[in-house]
């Protein structure tokens, strides 16, 4: 078995993205619940549809390691096992698998254009499940933890973490999609 080849490219994507994400964690908007609202979930996906799944899950891994050993990368300048193993810690474990499936729908994106550049409307089909899937992953990982941690409720994890999101959630799907797709390209030159 022939092991895998690790290029300067991938290594310069993978840190450009994981730099995207710690940069857009910083936007962020506190909420009532303790769940505040953050661009970390644009950036993940948009890095991942950029770079594609490989590069953009190991951007997501590689940004909760290095918030786990203290660099103040999480949102709000959060840092550390207690930021990580926190309240909001679920959504923060679910980006490499939100990064694999907006990647792995990008990755689909170019290979049925490069068959047939007529299928656009296939393509982007394959990037909205992706980006989808990767957000309903994120919700799903971020209410369990929640209830975990808080001890509390399905409903009171889905108003904390769920339904105060649904609009810009739509609206970071939409960018991250448009955006991410755009920057592919300009990456493969």
């Amino acid at each position: 078995m022939a092991a895998s080849r690790v290029s300067t490219r991938d290594i310069t994507f993978t840190a450009m993205c994981t730099a995207i994400i710690a940069v857009f964690a910083q936007i962020t908007i506190p909420m009532p619940l303790g769940v505040p609202m953050t661009m970390q979930t644009f950036a993940v996906p948009f890095t991942a549809i950029m770079v594609g799944r490989k590069r953009g899950t190991a951007a997501s891994f590689i940004y909760l390691l290095i918030g786990l050993i203290g660099v103040p990368v999480f949102a709000g300048f959060g840092a550390g096992p207690g930021t990580l193993f926190g309240v909001t810690g679920g959504f923060l474990f679910s980006f490499p698998l939100m990064a694999w499936c907006a990647g792995k729908g990008a990755e689909a994106y170019s290979r049925i254009l490069a068959a047939d550049n007529k299928k656009r409307g296939a393509a982007w089909l394959r990037v909205w499940i992706g980006l989808i899937a990767g957000a309903v992953i994120n919700y799903a990982v971020g209410v369990l933890w929640f209830m975990l941690i808080t001890k509390g409720s399905f409903l009171t994890a889905f108003y904390a973490c769920v339904l105060p999101f649904i609009p810009t959630s739509v609206i970071k799907i939409i960018l991250a999609g448009i955006a991410g797709v755009k920057a592919r390209k300009l990456a493969a030159l």
